[in-house]
């Protein structure tokens, strides 16, 4: 979430203890979404803002590949029932840190599935490149063979934030981070978060790069807009969002809608 006038080195994440939004529950469970593609939802971490806290939701994608590893986009807090499901589920394979903002943990799934190895998204600062295990850059357009086959991939970047997007070529899903958020003011318990988030335009329906980011992505417009343009043209049926409620059909339209601005 962003507000005017504010940058990303006065930001840190803190997780939140008496939720201030009511979430996705049932919580740390896989849900089915399409074949071989599941979400899990997490619990909530607060982003400072001077003196606010504002409360955000969590949630992580997890998709099996052909050669039964999984990829695990984003991930949650490592609770051990949602551990146990993964499990379950087969071998992690791949943990993916997309952005510089979704990384906090990455090592404790790491430290779950030693054998995972780590991808992060260019421009990730020194300080969040020290906290990731040993790790390899996402290049901005070339999956890396181990899923070439499964995915396309493609990187958007502004100002602070550089950011890897997904799409996953069987079930005909894009993957977003922070490129949209689609946050319900209902489920907010203060009236003021309710206002920061309406006026930073990420709520639903209307689900956005939040205000602040669009002035940086309008700096590299030319870039940004083939990106998306490149992302519409892989008729996505659906997309996955990290923060809010996710975006089950009509996925080509929805990326236009939210990308009219640019």
């Amino acid at each position: 979430m962003w507000i005017i006038g504010l940058k990303l080195n006065a930001l840190s994440w803190e997780v939140a203890m008496r939720p201030g939004y009511r979430l996705y529950e049932p919580l740390f469970v896989l849900k089915p979404i399409a074949p071989d593609v599941w979400v899990a939802d997490g619990g909530e971490i607060r982003m400072h803002l001077g003196i606010l806290r504002l409360p955000f939701p969590t949630r992580m994608i997890v998709v099996r590949l052909p050669d039964g590893g999984l990829w695990v986009h984003s991930p949650i807090a490592a609770a051990p029932r949602l551990i146990a499901q993964v499990r379950e589920l087969g071998a992690v394979t791949h943990l993916v840190a997309p952005n510089n903002l979704h990384y906090t943990w990455i090592s404790a799934w790491s430290h779950e599935f030693g054998q995972a190895r780590v991808w992060a998204a260019p421009g990730m600062s020194a300080n969040s490149s020290t906290r990731l295990p040993k790790h390899e850059l996402l290049s901005d357009t070339e999956p890396p063979p181990e899923w070439q086959g499964s995915f396309k991939q493609q990187r958007i970047s502004g100002g602070p934030l550089t950011e890897v997007d997904f799409f996953h070529r069987k079930s005909r899903t894009l993957i977003l981070t922070d490129a949209i958020e689609n946050l319900d003011l209902k489920r907010f318990r203060s009236v003021i978060y309710r206002f920061v988030t309406w006026a930073a335009g990420s709520n639903e329906p209307d689900g956005m790069l939040p205000w602040e980011l669009r002035k940086h992505f309008q700096t590299n417009r030319c870039y940004n807009r083939a990106a998306i343009d490149r992302m519409i043209q892989w008729q996505p049926e659906r997309i996955l969002l990290a923060h809010g409620r996710c975006y089950y059909q009509d996925g080509a339209e929805e990326l236009k809608r939210a990308f009219r601005w640019l």
